[in-house]
Formats: structure tokens, C-alpha cells, sequence
């Protein structure tokens, strides 16, 4: 099926980060969009106030009729979803045309040039900023991200006139092998998904392969020092990228007053004194191999200086919700060891000498089984956590398998609470000593955050 051969597409799983992108993306190309997601969220009421006709109870009898023409209707799955979902198995047995949403993801961008950020973690905030760097150069862009930007108030960008795509390619079901990459940035390959891979040395080889889709003339840009054996193509050009070291690196990086700056050093130019919107530490080197995104697409010096201090950044990536001189509340997605130290590490960084609370909610019962020690010794770093019950997503639960294996490893004088996501806010509520408090995970403590902001915005 041609895309220009559809007049609807029906999405199982509409609400997800990235299958909402592809939902604007085909409503902003005329067609008729519905879908079925398991949880109504502010995202997916957004998604309907744009016109998609979205369904929340697993029902048949709930799909549109102008969604039943299996000649003319591309339905859209996310992995996510069980193979027993009755809607999807209603696709499957009347002969629908069914794609995952990183199928339709390789179909458009086949006809652009793709710039792919992949890696375990780091990938939303850096496609993100490359794509506000593009967009708002003369080079432009469209982009499907993994986040939803703070500048733009969306996850797609649009432009009729860059060849260009930004996309996060997403490693998870080998999603990102889809994609047909011009340039590919990849940012860490620390082991994760292993109820996908099985094992490390699968997960590292998935890499492997991914970095052999890159199209001839276009590069890949590599964080130095990756476990991963990279095969690329002939003609793909191979940089390299670290905080300060590599092709593409930083140099005179200076911290204080709130404020990060730092010169950008290239192969062939040198941005000096560029300014992080965002000012976190991490965002150096996210900053760096954006950049280099950019500048190998075609940004000018001045473009990428002037969109690397407007950068906003990205909703639930490190993402403010409340400061004041009593108290701070942020939100993280955070859901990986190596991502939640870091965290904890920037917050160490911009808050030095206070008392840092973790509220985290364990994602997938498959990573707490084979990363909580990794968990607990993250998660030490903070001063206090509490730690809710396990966001299945996808899975039925492990036996033997819940947040006590974590609870259970942290580190002596941690100050430590079990609990559940139902109880966060009351609990909260009831605390008149915390200072700088961040909610971590992938799940769906999120949506309490506006609930947990009121509580704290009254007390400070």
C-alpha cells in the first residue's frame, strides 16, 4: 500500500510519544484519523482538540466505520501492544494493512534524508535540539521526536521545502532497523531491552547493524568510546564525538551563575561561546553531537549559536515543574541506571549541599529483574527515595520480581520509603522537609505531576 493510497489510518496504541507524532503527521496530510489508546492523557486530549477520534475501552464495536475499508485504511500499531488486543486482531483477521509505527517511520523517510539519533539514552534531548537548530536555520527541517519540545509545544515539525527528517530511532523490537539513516548520531549502548536481546553482546550487535543502514555519503557521528563495532557502508563518513575529546567536541567550558557556556570545536570550524538554553552538564555533549548534526547538514556558525541558546528544551526531560528558593519539583523519564545517575549527578551539580528526594517508579518488570542492583546503586546517589510499585506496560507480571529487589539493595543511610503511585500524592502532602525533589521513570507517575506540583507550589 502507497501512502498516497490511504484515506485512513487507525492507530492502536495513538498515545504513545511516537506513534502521536505519526498521528499529527496524517492529520496534517488530510487523512482520517482514529485510534484506540489504554489511558486518556493530556496528549492524547490534545490529540483529539487536532481532530483525531481516539477510544480509551479495548472494543471493536468502537472503530469508525470509515476505518472498516481494508482497501484504503493503514492501521498503525505500536509494540507495546499485547498480540491478544482484540481491535488489533480485528485488523488481522479481516486482511488490513498493518505496519509498526517504525515501519511507516522508514517509509517517509525513504523519500528525505534522515538524520537518526539512536542510543540507550540522550537520544530525545539530542534529536530534539538538532531539530530546533534546523528549524530554525535556513536548512529547516521536519522531525518525529520522542519528546515533546518545549519550543514548539509539539513532537512533529513540518517543512515543505528541507529535505531533511529528524527522527529518534529507537532500538526497542529492533525498531530502529526499519530506518534508512543519511546521517546517524549514536549516543551510548548501554545494555537494555534484554527481554528483547536476550543478551548484551545481541543488544551491542543490533547497533552494529543499525550503523550498516546509513546511506552512502551521509556519516555517522559516534560517542567515543562505545562497546559497539560500527559497520558502515562505503562512503559513509565516520566522525567521532565526546564532551571534550573527538571530531566534535567542546573546549573553555565554563559552569557558574547558572548559566553553561563553552566553545564548539569541529573538523573544519569553531563556535565560540555557545550558550546551553538548557544548562545541565549532560547537555554538553548532547549540545556537541546536535551540533555537529547541524553543521553537517548545512546550518551556518551563527544559526547554530543563536538556536543552541533559544533551545527550551524537552517536556519530561529534566524538565522543571517548580523553583523556588524552598523547594524544587522536576520531572525525568529517566528509566535506565546510567540515566537516572546522571540525574541525580546534574542535580548534585546545580544544588550542591541539598537534600535531593527521588520519587521512582520502576519501568518493565524484565529491567527491574535484570538491572535492580545497577537501580539501587543509581538511586543511592540521592539523599532519600521512594520508590512506588512496577509499571508493567507491555508485560504480566514476574514472580519474585517487584520494587522490594531494589528497596532491598540501596545503600546504607539512604532514606528509604515503599510505596504505592496512588499514595505519592498523599504522601507528599503530608512532608514539610523536602527540598529538591525529581519524579524518574518512563511510566505513568507523570500524570500526578501537575496534582504534586499544587501541593508543593501552596507550601513554598
Amino acid at each position: 500500500m502507497k501512502l498516497n493510497d490511504i484515506t485512513s489510518v487507525y492507530f492502536v496504541g495513538a498515545g504513545g510519544i511516537g506513534m502521536s507524532a505519526l498521528v499529527r503527521y496524517f492529520m496534517a496530510k488530510g487523512k482520517q484519523v482514529a485510534g484506540y489508546d489504554r489511558t486518556a492523557t493530556e496528549l492524547t486530549h490534545a490529540l483529539e482538540s487536532e481532530g483525531a477520534l481516539l477510544h480509551y475501552t479495548e472494543d471493536v464495536s468502537l472503530i469508525p466505520e470509515w476505518c472498516r475499508d481494508a482497501e484504503h485504511t493503514l492501521v498503525i500499531y505500536t509494540p507495546a501492544i499485547p498480540a491478544s488486543h482484540a481491535e488489533l486482531c480485528y485488523f488481522q483477521n479481516h486482511g488490513f494493512e498493518i505496519q509498526k509505527r517504525a515501519q511507516v517511520l522508514g517509509l517517509i523517510t525513504r523519500s528525505s534524508k534522515g538524520l537518526c539519533v539512536a542510543g540507550t539514552h540522550g537520544k530525545t534531548t539530542t534529536s530534539t535540539m538538532a531539530a530546533h537548530l534546523l528549524h530554525q536555520s535556513h536548512v529547516e527541517c521536519n522531525a518525529f521526536l520522542g519528546g515533546v519540545s518545549n519550543n514548539y509545544k509539539t513532537n512533529l515539525l513540518l517543512s515543505e521545502h528541507s529535505p531533511y527528517t529528524v527522527i529518534e530511532a529507537d532500538e526497542f523490537d529492533r525498531s530502529f532497523h526499519w530506518l534508512s539513516p543519511w546521517m546517524s548520531v549514536i549516543t551510548a549502548t548501554d545494555a537494555d531491552h534484554l527481554d528483547i536481546y536476550g543478551t548484551e553482546e545481541a543488544y551491542l550487535e543490533s547497533f552494529n547493524h543499525y550503523s550498516s543502514l546509513i546511506q552512502p555519503g551521509g556519516a555517522l557521528i559516534l560517542h567515543e568510546g562505545l562497546a559497539m563495532t560500527p559497520r558502515v557502508q562505503p562512503g559513509v563518513r565516520v566522525y567521532s564525538y565526546a564532551r571534550t575529546s573527538g571530531d566534535f567536541h567542546a573546549e573553555n567550558i565554563r559552569i557558574g551563575g547558572g548559566e553553561i557556556r563553552f566553545d564548539f570545536v569541529a573538523p573544519d570550524t569553531r563556535i565560540c561561546d555557545i550558550q546551553l538554553g538548557v544548562p545541565l552538564s549532560v547537555n554538553i555533549e548532547n549540545g556537541v553531537a546536535a551540533m555537529a548534526l547541524a553543521h553537517l547538514s548545512g546550518a551556518t556558525d551563527e544559526e547554530i549559536k543563536a538556536a543552541m541558546a533559544s533551545f527550551q528544551g524537552v517536556v519530561r526531560r529534566f524538565d522543571f515543574k517548580l523553583k523556588s528558593p524552598r523547594c524544587v519539583l522536576l520531572s525525568d523519564y529517566a528509566h535506565h541506571p546510567a540515566e537516572i545517575a546522571q540525574s541525580i549527578k546534574s542535580l548534585r551539580e546545580l544544588y550542591e549541599g541539598r537534600k535531593i528526594t527521588v520519587i521512582f517508579q520502576p519501568h518493565l518488570y524484565t529491567r527491574t529483574r535484570d538491572f535492580y542492583p545497577e537501580f539501587a546503586e543509581s538511586l543511592s546517589l540521592a539523599d532519600e527515595v521512594i520508590l512506588t510499585e512496577i509499571y508493567p506496560a507491555r508485560e504480566l507480571p514476574i514472580e519474585g520480581v517487584s520494587s522490594n529487589l531494589i528497596y532491598d539493595q540501596l545503600k546504607p543511610g539512604v532514606k528509604r520509603t515503599l510505596t504505592t503511585k496512588a499514595e505519592v500524592p498523599n504522601l507528599i502532602r503530608k512532608r514539610e522537609d523536602l527540598d529538591i525533589v525529581v519524579i524518574l521513570g518512563a511510566g505513568d507517575l507523570d500524570n500526578d505531576v501537575p496534582q504534586i506540583t499544587e501541593i508543593l507550589r501552596q507550601r513554598c
